[in-house]
């Protein structure tokens, strides 16, 4: 194995057909690091540009090069190496592909965040509304749907997020997705084939999908920065763009809430510019010492997409979720639902009606606030036992805060003593688009106090050991 670096472009040898006859760019780029790997030309162990080198050096936007890197990734041709390298992992030797080598063993903790505690899910409760719906639902409902989902679902959430998130939802302007991921997809695709050609999204943000998707889609994204409070409004002023992805009931990660006064701004920004704001309203169920705040789209709902789901209340693995759209966005966005998979699944979308209209998931929920809150608690007094120099942030909802590292801390050099006691903790760098101060995420759904606890000791351990 080699310990060469491939530093430019011209090293790689990529080239681009930007006349669109090549097909989209992310894949050109695929298809050149896959023959590069197979022919030999581009040695195991040899470690690639980073992503924002490569980008700026062929013109293309970051999200290019790292859907590519991903990809190739996922296919066993590529690895990243701690410290945030990508490198060779396999090459092509007489026509057999050299396996991948071996992955590292997991960390034995893990502050990764978005995970919800899935051992609370409520089965018994479940299981009795698919009973019900097994019983009593019409037959005509377990056939093909109009891909925007079951009559009785899109009643449901219209009635539930008025009552709870203040929306102006109607079942007519419902659509049901299979979670966030094939929300943003969805409306990115509606959006580019209207002649929409920027993204903006907040800075830093956790929208790696959207990002990927617009860019290989043929939009660029240009990233918006963020304040104690949100999204800049006066930053957002200056910028030209078709579509805002927003978390303004909090915003991830650093957990600031988007004031009256801003958000009448960033409608007016939208009103200007005959753009969209897509608000994900990720985790507006979880508030532990504050009010909750109601959604964006109550104020305009025919300028803001509200997109949620079930992911972090019940579990990713239902992917349940959906968007209140603009009237205007409905039926092309119906149209590019069916195209992708003919609709969801219609007894998962019966089942969780018949969930929300019992009254299930209000008593989920508050079984589930004080259980997070606990866990919230235990974290943030540990961190200022053992830590007391890292600053937390974005304590006051959801299932992860943001602790602000010292100057002098970096990031990769605190993930990679961390981890070499078994503790993964990321940094918030790899979320932004531009610089900003150093911090990590702590996202405490999922573990137990106990291993929240020993998690921030490990983390101080690594600090005094010399990451610090």
């Amino acid at each position: 194995m080699t310990g060469d670096r491939t530093n430019s472009a011209a090293d790689l040898l990529v080239p681009l057909d930007r006349t669109g006859a090549g097909g989209p760019l992310h894949r050109q780029l695929e298809a050149s690091i896959r023959d590069g790997i197979r022919s030999g030309r581009l040695a195991a162990g040899s470690a690639l540009p980073p992503s924002r080198a490569l980008a700026a050096s062929l013109g293309v936007s970051r999200g290019v090069v790292v859907t590519a890197y991903e990809q190739l990734t996922a296919e066993g041709y590529l690895t990243s190496r701690s410290g945030g390298y990508t490198t060779v992992a396999a090459r092509a030797a007489g026509g057999a592909a050299v396996p991948p080598p071996v992955a590292p063993p997991p960390a034995r903790i893990s502050f990764g965040y978005g995970r919800t505690d899935v051992s609370q899910f409520p089965r018994a409760a479940w299981l009795r509304s698919v009973r019900r719906v097994l019983t009593t639902a019409p037959s005509d409902r377990f056939g093909y749907t109009s891909g925007q989902g079951t009559p009785e679902l899109r009643a449901a959430l219209a009635a539930y997020l008025n009552r709870v998130r203040g929306t102006d939802a109607h079942p007519d302007t419902v659509v049901i997705c299979a979670g966030y991921a094939q929300a943003a997809n969805l409306l990115v695709q509606v959006l580019r084939s209207d002649g929409s050609t920027r993204l903006a999204v907040e800075d830093p943000s956790a929208d790696d999908d959207v990002r990927a998707l617009a860019a290989a889609a043929g939009m660029s994204v240009v990233g918006v920065p963020v304040g104690p409070d949100g999204v800049d409004v006066a930053a957002l002023s200056t910028v030209d763009a078709d579509a805002l992805v927003l978390t303004p009931s909090h915003q991830w990660p650093t957990g600031g809430v988007l004031p009256a006064a801003a958000r009448a701004a960033v409608i007016r920004w939208a009103a200007s510019r005959d753009a969209l704001v897509i608000e994900d309203d990720y985790d507006a169920e979880y508030r532990y010492d504050r009010a909750a705040v109601g959604a964006m789209q109550g104020l305009a709902p025919d300028r803001v997409a509200y997109v949620g789901s079930a992911s972090k209340t019940l579990a990713p693995g239902l992917r349940l979720g959906w968007m209140v759209l603009p009237p205007r966005l409905v039926a092309p966005v119906v149209e590019a639902k069916v195209l992708a998979d003919r609709g969801s699944p219609a007894i998962d979308q019966l089942t969780f009606a018949d969930f929300l209209g019992c009254g299930e998931f209000d008593r989920h929920l508050r079984r589930m606030r004080p259980l997070y809150r606990r866990r919230r608690d235990v974290l943030l007094a540990a961190l200022a036992r053992h830590l007391p120099q890292l600053r937390p942030a974005g304590v006051a909802a959801g299932q992860h805060l943001v602790a602000w590292l010292p100057p002098h801390l970096s990031e990769p050099v605190v993930e990679s003593a961390a981890l070499a006691r078994g503790l993964s903790v990321l940094g918030v760098g790899r979320y932004r688009i531009a610089p900003g101060p150093p911090g990590l995420l702590f996202g405490y759904g999922s573990l137990s106090e106990r291993a929240i606890e020993e998690g921030v000791t490990l983390l101080a351990a690594a600090l005094a050991d010399g990451a610090g």
